[in-house]
């Protein structure tokens, strides 16, 4: 019986992956991966060769998992996603809840998160966190409004670069103007962390032709930036 190796990638800088990590996938012979031309990139960039790679991906991963199962019967498989750890808003859960249900071994590596990573940069408080993952694009509001009781606690969620400024005003509404801070092309070149009130993020975000990269939203309703 095979392992399952779950395997977190570089969010940006390819640099940033582990010995071990690439020691795995160095020695698998089967990768599952959300799209296989990211993922041919991080082995060419570590010249890591003749590598089966299985596409797995929403919503196409529940006609995979039998096969990727299959495979385990007999080979070690690494499971990755295009950018940090595996099954975090991504898909990879339900194969890892599928090889538990098998009993199949799981050996979790740690790894880069975009989501502490913001954390960590935003300067908010870290003893207590929820992550979100993307919010809904409809009733955005309402799954804010479902938060409100939630005091102690720093919120992470991604959002898309075209929706950010739309959600920072949807979380004023139901907040009011709160610490926020907006992380964006974590650990690539341009690198950003756009920390203060709302109100003046939304105004710095605002008087930008546009908003590039991907972007991770942290908020807290304590006051750390007044």
């Amino acid at each position: 019986m095979g392992k399952l190796f779950v395997v977190p990638t570089p969010i940006g800088n390819l640099k940033d992956i582990t010995l071990r990590a690439l020691e795995v996938l160095k020695e698998v012979d089967y990768i599952a991966c959300e799209d296989t031309r990211r993922t041919k990139i991080l082995l060419n960039h570590y010249d890591i060769k003749d590598k089966k790679l299985l596409s797995y991906y929403e919503p196409k991963e529940e006609r995979q998992i039998p096969r990727i199962i299959k495979i385990l019967e007999e080979h070690d498989v690494a499971l990755v996603s295009d950018a940090g750890m595996p099954a975090v808003s991504d898909p990879g859960y339900r194969l890892i809840r599928k090889c538990i249900e098998e009993n199949i071994e799981i050996e979790v590596l740690p790894g880069p998160s975009a989501p502490i990573t913001a954390l960590v940069g935003s300067g908010l408080p870290t003893d207590r966190f929820t992550f979100l993952g993307f919010p809904p694009k409809k009733g955005t509001k309402g799954f804010f409004e479902e938060l409100i009781a939630c005091e102690d606690t720093t919120f992470i969620l991604f959002e898309s670069p075209n929706r950010t400024i739309k959600t920072l005003r949807l979380i004023g509404e139901v907040f009011g103007d709160v610490s926020v801070c907006v992380a964006r092309e974590l650990t690539k070149v341009h690198e950003e962390y756009i920390r203060g009130k709302l109100s003046e993020v939304i105004e710095e975000l605002e008087s930008r032709e546009r908003i590039k990269g991907e972007v991770v939203i942290v908020f807290s309703r304590k006051r750390v930036f007044d």
